[in-house]
């Protein structure tokens, strides 16, 4: 390799490196993995990535630097998912992977009913990108279809479950034979109601029946929504003794981030999925630890302070403040601590890692923090295959 093609090289690794950062600086939420390399004497950009912005910068800029280079970067959705881009959540709770083996991490979950856009296939996997952004792996639980076809199962009535499990029935009878397990947040088309019980339809077209008790029309539900910090709490609280499981959004298992996540997707509203994008939206209300203008409902947020040796903060835990200088949270299970010494919850290893509090009533339609309504991917009137 001579120095002009190792030259060439290093200023398209800087370029590339560049826009990544420009356009995907978080790798949660927009898939951007290009390298440089060389084959057969002729330098390549190969990879993929979910930014057509960053695409057409970095083409235009390589072509400035190399103007021979070949550019083999795909984009997402890749073209062998056709036109069957987006999917719905079949399962109770659908688990989402770093990878396309079971042997991943789970980073995350879908609940039934949740809308996901798909955007890449290996064997049994799915990539697929969850309605906050976040990107992963998930095997089986996802009915495929067009935009179209989901546009127009979201114009269709629907109830969502409101207690934290349940199960379906064969039958308007809870002694029929059960279809599945259902949790929390779980949405179902509505076709219909029969004594005490209304008659559902999955995704992926099973039939069943839901004791009225454990669901409500998604109408009335987000009519009846009040965001405060008294409903927040109560709503937290529902939750009390859930374990705590790495990569958990749902009732079967949370991890901190999922807890405050969930806690918000049940008052009608989406938020980003881990801590340390958490952080990044609301309101700033405290970073002393005095709590003195701390509301109940916002979120409070942990782990270490940056430093004057060039150490970045690192949040690393979230939880939810109660009130009294309590605060809810994922912590072996879903419990309450207190920052107050003499209380009997009293917290010292949170306390000392405290980093600041963030509100987000008041702050809805801010980046990050959005209606469930608002959103794209709930669309009833806009969606289309090339969202």
């Amino acid at each position: 390799m001579n120095k002009d093609t190792i030259s060439t090289k290093s200023k398209l690794q800087q370029l590339v490196e560049s826009i990544g950062a420009k356009y995907a600086p978080d790798r949660r939420v927009e898939v951007y993995s290009i390298e440089v390399v060389e084959y057969d004497g002729a330098i390549q950009l190969k990879g993929e990535t979910t930014s057509t912005a960053a695409l057409k910068e970095l083409a235009e800029g390589a072509k400035s630097i190399a103007p021979h280079i070949e550019n083999h970067i795909d984009t997402l959705p890749s073209e062998t998912i056709g036109e069957n881009c987006w999917g719905i959540v079949y399962n109770s709770v659908g688990n989402l992977h770093s990878q396309p083996t079971h042997k991943s991490d789970m980073v995350s979950q879908l609940l039934l009913g949740m809308p996901v856009r798909v955007l890449d296939k290996l064997d049994d996997w799915l990539r697929i990108q969850a309605p906050e952004g976040y990107i992963g792996w998930v095997c089986g639980s996802i009915e495929r279809m067009n935009g179209r076809e989901l546009q127009a199962r979201l114009q269709k009535p629907t109830i969502i479950v409101t207690c934290q499990y349940a199960k379906s029935y064969s039958k308007a009878d809870i002694y029929s034979q059960s279809v599945s397990d259902v949790v929390i947040g779980n949405i179902f088309t509505l076709d219909g109601k029969e004594d005490n019980f209304y008659k559902i339809i999955y995704p992926d077209g099973r039939e069943a029946y839901i004791e009225k008790q454990n669901a409500k029309e998604v109408d009335s539900w987000l009519s009846d929504i009040e965001l405060t910090g008294k409903s927040i709490v109560n709503t937290a609280k529902q939750l009390m003794g859930v374990p705590y499981v790495w990569g958990g959004t749902s009732s079967k298992g949370l991890d901190c981030s999922g807890f405050t996540k969930i806690i918000y997707w049940l008052h009608g509203i989406i938020i980003p999925r881990d801590a340390s994008q958490q952080v990044l939206c609301g309101v700033e209300v405290d970073n002393k630890g005095d709590f003195e203008k701390v509301q109940k409902g916002d979120l409070l947020f942990f782990g270490t302070k940056a430093t004057d040796e060039n150490t970045k903060e690192r949040v690393v835990h979230v939880g939810i403040y109660i009130g009294n200088k309590q605060f809810i949270h994922a912590h072996d299970y879903i419990r309450i601590n207190s920052f107050n010494p003499h209380d009997k919850l009293f917290d010292q290893f949170n306390t000392n890692r405290y980093l600041r509090t963030m509100r987000y009533i008041g702050s809805e339609r801010a980046i990050g923090i959005t209606p469930i309504l608002d959103h794209p991917f709930y669309s009833k009137t806009s969606l289309t295959d090339d969202e």
